[in-house]
Parts: C-alpha cells; sequence; structure tokens
C-alpha cells in the first residue's frame, strides 16, 4: 500500500433501480423509496474508489464501520451520487466522511471505515472458514 493522503477522495453514481428499493429490497409494506443498504453499498463504493490508486495490486480494502444517517426518500428512476472523503489513515485503517445526493437533496451522510487487506491472505481464510462449516 502506498500513503493515503488526507482528503483523497472517490465518488459513486447509480441511477435508482426497482430492486433497491426499500419496499422490493426488504419489506412490501415499505415506501417504494431508496433503502438504506443499498445507499450505504453507494457510500462503500465511493469509499473504495478514493483509495484503489494506493492499493498494490495484491490488496483491497473491506468495509470494517458504517455510522450514517439517512436524511430523505429518493424514488425509483433519480440518479444519486455518493462521495467519500478520506479523513484518517492508521495503518491498513482507512477512516472516511461519506455522503449521497441525489438532483435535488443531501439524501445521507456519516462516517466509514475500511481496512486494507491481502487479497490471497482473506481468499485463503474464507475458503478455511467454508471448509470447517461443511466438516
Amino acid at each position: 500500500m502506498r500513503s493515503i493522503p488526507i482528503g483523497a477522495k472517490g465518488s459513486f453514481e447509480a441511477v435508482v433501480r426497482r430492486e433497491d428499493l426499500a419496499n422490493t429490497f426488504k419489506d412490501a409494506s415499505l415506501p417504494p423509496v431508496l433503502s438504506t443498504p443499498v445507499m450505504i453499498k453507494f457510500m462503500e463504493n465511493a469509499a473504495l474508489r478514493a483509495i484503489q490508486p494506493y492499493l498494490d495490486g495484491n490488496e483491497t480494502a473491506v468495509g470494517t464501520e458504517i455510522s450514517v444517517r439517512h436524511l430523505a426518500a429518493t424514488p425509483i428512476g433519480r440518479k444519486v451520487r455518493a462521495e467519500a472523503e478520506v479523513t484518517a489513515v492508521d495503518g491498513t485503517r482507512i477512516s472516511f466522511s461519506v455522503r449521497a445526493t441525489d438532483v435535488e437533496h443531501e439524501i445521507g451522510e456519516g462516517s466509514h471505515e475500511r481496512r486494507v487487506v491481502d487479497r490471497a491472505r482473506l481468499t485463503r481464510h474464507i475458503a478455511e472458514m467454508t471448509a470447517s462449516d461443511s466438516a
């Protein structure tokens, strides 16, 4: 991992689809608006994009913590832009401020943390867990 600068930024854009809606994704009784877990996915994608240029080929970064507020409803068909900015780096632990907007409103804000990991080591660990689960 190369040095990740404080202030490094990333973004992710997506149009809200039917499968992103709370009433499709979670419970049919909910309104047809962007679900919070999908908004979080957009924010995590923005955070990963902020640091990808600094990762070595054998590295990735996994989410370890998220704290967000979902501030406004977003209907199907509306474009959402998530943004992330690096606020702290402590070894392999990277902290971000995150936010999401649609064409009219800020729809979410908060903080997120990712940890840089070796991709092959993580794959081996998952394989070991899967093997022990099926034993």
